[in-house]
C-alpha cells in the first residue's frame, strides 16, 4: 500500500483514512474514514453483517485492509503485525489460557515483551488490584466465575499499558444482572485510566450507557457518529432513527412551510415541526415518513382537533412505565399500530381495552424523512 501523510489531528488515538475491505466479490467495508479521540469510549453499533467486528479486526492487525491506511497515535501502522500496534484486546469468550494461573494469565503479554521479572510481578499486581482480582491469584479460570474471568482478560489487556483497547462484545456471555454490573465497572475503569476504547456491540442500550460517541454502522458504512443523546433525538438516516431505540414510523405529507416550521398532514389534520427536523428537501404532497418516539406521544380524550385516533389494543407492564398499543387507522396508509410509552402504571386504568383515544404528537424532537 502506497504511504500517506500522517493524520494533522494530533488529538487523534486512531485514524481511518478510506478502508476498504473485501471478502471474495463481497465489499464488507466501504471507503471508510473514522477518527477516534484520545481518551474516548467510541461503540460501534449494529447489526449482525455490517461490518463492526471486521473494523475492529482492521484496528487491531487481525485482517488486512484491501485499500487505506490505518494510523494509532499518528503512527502509520496498516502493514505492522498486531503485536507491534500496541493494543490490548478483550476477546468475546476472554481466551484465558487454563492452565495458567490468574496471575500468569494477566503477566503472560509482559513475558512475550521481555519484561524484566520484578516489574512484571509489580505490574500484574497493579492490575489484579485495578479489576479487585487481589485474593485469586493463583486460582486456574475454570475455579472462576465468568465476572471474574472477565475481569482477568481485561487486567491481561490494561497490564501492557497499550495505547488502545479493543472491547469484542465482552458481555454476550453474562446473564442480565453481571452484564450491567460489569458495564459500570469497565466504563470507571476506562475513565481513571484515560485508555481509548473502542468497543464492538449489537446490544443498544450497551452503547447508550457507556460510550462517550457512537458509530452506527450498516451495510459496510457508517451512518451517523455522534453522542448518544445527539444520536436518540437527532438522527440524520432512517437507519439510525429506527434502529436505535423503539419508534413509530407514520406516514405523512409536505403540506408547506411557514414562519413557524414546516406543516405535515397526517391523519385528519396538519402538525408543524421544526425546519431542522426534515433531512432533506420535500415538495408539496411528497410522503414523508414520521420518526416519533414512544415516549413523545400522549394520550388524550378524542377531540375535533386530534390529529390522531385509534382504538387501544393492549397494555404491556414495563416496571416504571406502561406501553400501550394504538390500531390506528390512517387515510391511504390504511390500518397501522402505534406504541405509546407512559410513566407511571395509570394508563391501562385511564384507558382501558376497547377504548377509542385520540393521540397527540409533539411540535418538536420527532424526525422527518423523505419515503423511501
Amino acid at each position: 500500500m502506497k504511504n500517506s501523510p500522517l493524520p494533522p489531528d494530533s488529538s487523534c488515538a486512531v485514524s481511518l483514512e478510506g478502508v476498504v475491505k473485501k471478502y471474495r466479490q463481497q465489499t464488507v467495508l466501504q471507503s471508510l474514514t473514522l477518527k477516534i479521540q484520545r481518551g474516548e469510549f467510541l461503540t460501534l453499533l449494529g447489526p449482525s453483517g455490517c461490518g463492526k467486528t471486521t473494523l475492529l479486526n482492521l484496528i487491531a492487525g487481525f485482517a488486512e485492509a484491501d485499500n487505506g491506511e490505518i494510523f494509532i497515535e499518528n503512527q502509520l501502522v496498516t502493514d505492522l503485525p498486531p503485536y507491534q500496534r500496541e493494543i490490548g484486546i478483550v476477546f468475546q469468550n476472554y481466551a484465558l489460557f487454563p492452565h495458567m494461573t490468574v496471575a500468569r494469565n494477566i503477566g503472560y503479554g509482559l513475558r512475550m515483551r521481555g519484561t524484566p521479572p520484578d516489574e512484571i510481578a509489580r505490574r500484574v499486581k497493579e492490575a489484579m488490584a485495578l479489576v479487585k482480582l487481589t485474593d485469586l491469584a493463583e486460582r486456574k479460570p475454570r475455579e472462576l466465575s465468568g465476572g471474574q474471568q472477565q475481569r482477568v482478560a481485561l487486567a491481561r489487556a490494561l497490564v501492557i499499558r497499550p495505547k488502545v483497547l479493543l472491547l469484542d462484545e465482552p458481555f454476550s456471555a453474562l446473564d442480565k444482572g453481571l452484564r450491567g454490573a460489569m458495564q459500570i465497572e469497565i466504563r470507571e475503569i476506562q475513565r481513571k485510566l484515560g485508555v481509548t476504547t473502542v468497543f464492538v456491540t449489537h446490544d443498544q442500550s450497551e452503547a447508550l450507557s457507556m460510550s462517550d460517541r457512537i458509530a452506527v454502522m450498516s451495510g459496510g458504512v457508517i451512518r451517523q457518529i455522534a453522542t448518544p443523546d445527539e444520536l436518540y433525538r437527532n438522527p440524520q438516516d432512517p437507519f439510525v432513527a429506527a434502529f436505535l431505540g423503539d419508534v413509530n414510523i407514520l406516514p405523512a405529507h409536505y403540506h408547506g412551510a411557514d414562519p413557524g416550521g414546516i406543516l405535515l398532514r397526517l391523519g385528519a389534520g396538519l402538525i408543524r415541526v421544526d425546519r431542522d427536523r426534515l433531512v432533506g428537501g420535500s415538495h408539496e404532497g411528497r410522503r414523508l415518513d414520521i420518526y416519533v418516539r414512544p415516549e413523545q406521544i400522549r394520550l388524550e380524550a378524542l377531540h375535533g382537533d386530534s390529529v390522531l385516533s385509534g382504538t387501544v389494543v393492549n397494555h404491556v407492564f414495563q416496571g416504571d412505565h406502561i406501553d400501550s398499543y394504538i390500531d390506528v387507522d390512517i387515510p391511504v396508509a390504511g390500518n397501522q399500530r402505534v406504541m405509546v410509552r407512559t410513566a407511571g402504571l395509570s394508563a391501562p386504568r385511564q384507558w382501558p381495552v376497547g377504548t377509542v383515544t385520540g393521540l397527540a404528537l409533539p411540535g418538536e424532537g420527532i424526525s422527518v424523512f423523505n419515503a423511501a
